[in-house]
């Protein structure tokens, strides 16, 4: 039971924040969403209803990283590889969608990471 009030709370959450949010062309919106084992990043035009740019711990450049690399490391490296593809379509700056996680752990691992690779939130 508390694991499904906890992903409602989880969505409220979001909605709240995402009233306050919004990504467009020039300043995308790096919205985060993790599951139980993996974590995935979009850079999303919120006005042209797009994503720009994606990353998941499923990709086969993420999946060489062995099995035993924890799941912070592995959202470390997708935080650089998400970095490293918006570098490259030549997006610099962010808005940061936490959705509705908290900023700890995988989620923190990610954003710190994809700004060491050089976005701006």
């Amino acid at each position: 039971m508390g694991n499904k009030v906890s992903r409602i709370v989880r969505r409220e959450r979001h909605k709240r924040v995402r009233k306050k949010i919004e990504g467009s062309a020039s300043r995308p919106r790096l919205c985060v969403f993790r599951s139980l084992n993996h974590i995935y990043a979009q850079l999303i035009d919120d006005s042209a209803g797009r994503t720009l740019v994606s990353v998941s711990t499923l990709e086969a450049a993420l999946k060489r990283e062995p099995d035993r690399a924890s799941k912070t490391k592995r959202a470390e490296l997708a935080g650089s590889l998400i970095a490293r593809r918006a570098v490259e379509k030549g997006i610099k700056q962010v808005v940061f969608d936490r959705g509705g996680y908290q900023y700890h752990g995988r989620v923190k691992a990610l954003a710190e990471t994809a700004r060491k690779g050089g976005l701006e939130f």
